[in-house]
Parts: C-alpha cells; structure tokens; sequence
C-alpha cells in the first residue's frame, strides 16, 4: 500500500445513537479520493486537536458514499481523544490520515456476517457491497441493539444477546446454530474471544472464514509494531510468528491466525 498522507476531513453529521456510542459522517476533498479508494473492512486514523492526545485514533469505516465523498464511522467513547470526536459539530474539520489496512474481500455464494459490539459497524458497508444471500448475526450484551434496523435492507437480520433479552441468549454462534445459518463464506469483527470462537465453528463446518481484528495501534502504518497478533507463518518484516493488524489487517484469512488460550486476555 502507498504512503497516506493526511486530509483535513469536515464534519457533515453527528447522532448518538447508544449509550457513549456515536456515529458521525466526515466529507474529504474530492481530489483526495479518501472516499473513492475505502472499501469495507478498511479504517481511517483520527487526529486529536488536544496536544496532549500524541498518537491518532484508528476507526473502522461504517459506511462508505463515494458519490459525495464522504465516509461514516461509529465508535465508543473510550478515553480523551474519542470524547473529543464526540464533541464535533457540522462543519468541524479534524485530520484523517486513511483509508488504512486491508478490507474483507468479498466472495459468491451464501455470506454470514458476524459483528459484536464495536465490531459490528464495519460489517454495514460489507452488508451493502455483497449481491448474493447474506446473512448477518449481530451479538450484543443487552438489548440495546444500535444499528440492528440499519441491516434490514441487506440481509437477514439475527441477533445474540448475553442476557437473552433479544434473539438468541447466548453468543453469535449460539445465534448461528439456533437458526440453523449455513453459508459459503463468513466475514466477522469482533473482540477476540467471539472471533476465536467463529474461526473454530468456521473450520467445524468446512466454511471460509475472513476475520477483522480489533488491537490497539499507535502509528497504524505497520512501522511501531504495537498492534500485532500471532499467526500461523513468519511474518517477513519481523521474522517471528506475528502479523501487524494495522498494515497486514485487519482483516485476515482465519487460517492466518492463532488464538492460544492467553491471547486476547
């Protein structure tokens, strides 16, 4: 991937839509092609006015809309610099240094979509950009189910809740074999114990499976080495068993990677 510069981003929109989750749309020069080059499963870096927040914040991409140039992510407030985002209004510009990483790469045949939490906004534009027969399984703690009604019109929608006050009690694989979902391929973001989780039902029932991972980064640019997770094969740039989830990711092939017991806690 080449060299991404910044871009001075404005602020077209901002809603809550959860409790401390937001979503927010950000328009970028035409002749930056910001928006021209994302593809679902990809994320923009977002830079804090407030000099004490050194480093960007890496948010997936939600939604992509290439005609007015514009991209939308949705996140949780989780610390100084995303509740500085969370006070933007329209017309507000920030820096976005992006797109970033790699996205999923769509297959033919039956899709299961699978998101939980803050995993799921990355799966809306992957929902859209997928013609055949999708399905998606959202997991959630409770039934504040953000996002949920904004699928409908993709896929068939189906939800996992931990306290079993909506859909399936239980996890997304619990959602999965309750409904009785097959597919050709899955796509899946999530925290690690969901997609340890869906890698192991993946490969139980013979089915591809492509995974975005979510890590902590610092430069997300693959040079730092903060966000790396153990994978099946040497990566060349460190010659150990990692892969950078900014530069090499997100989004891998479940095969490419290792979930020990102890990785993810």
């Amino acid at each position: 991937m080449s060299e991404k510069k910044k871009s001075i981003a404005t602020v077209v929109s901002q809603d809550i839509i959860s409790v401390g989750i937001y979503s927010m749309w950000l328009s970028f020069p035409k002749e930056q092609d910001v928006a021209a080059a994302a593809v679902p499963g990809q994320f923009i870096s977002l830079y804090c006015k407030d000099g004490s927040c050194l480093l960007p914040r890496p948010i997936s991409i939600c939604d992509i809309n290439k005609e007015e140039s514009s991209l939308r992510i949705v996140y949780r407030i989780v610390g100084k610099g995303t509740q500085e985002f969370s006070e933007l209004l329209p017309g507000d510009t920030i820096m976005v240094v992006g797109p970033l990483g790699n996205g999923f790469t769509p297959k033919s045949g039956k899709s299961i979509l699978i998101g939980g939490g803050i995993g799921i906004p990355p799966m809306l534009a992957l929902a859209k950009s997928l013609s055949d027969e999708v399905s998606v399984v959202l997991g959630y703690r409770t039934n504040d189910l953000f996002l949920k009604d904004e699928f409908v019109s993709y896929a068939k929608v189906y939800v996992s809740t931990e306290d079993g006050s909506a859909g399936t009690k239980g996890n997304v694989i619990d959602a999965i074999r309750a409904e009785g979902l097959e597919a050709d391929t899955i796509y899946a973001c999530g925290p690690v114990p969901m997609l340890r989780g869906v890698k192991a039902f993946a490969e139980e029932q013979g089915i591809a499976a492509q995974i975005s991972m979510e890590e902590k980064m610092a430069c997300g640019i693959g040079a730092c080495l903060a966000c790396v997770c153990q994978s099946a094969e040497k990566d060349a740039h460190s010659n150990v068993n990692n892969k950078r989830v900014c530069k090499d990711g997100p989004v891998f092939d479940a095969n490419e990677l290792l979930f020990s017991t102890e990785f993810g806690k």
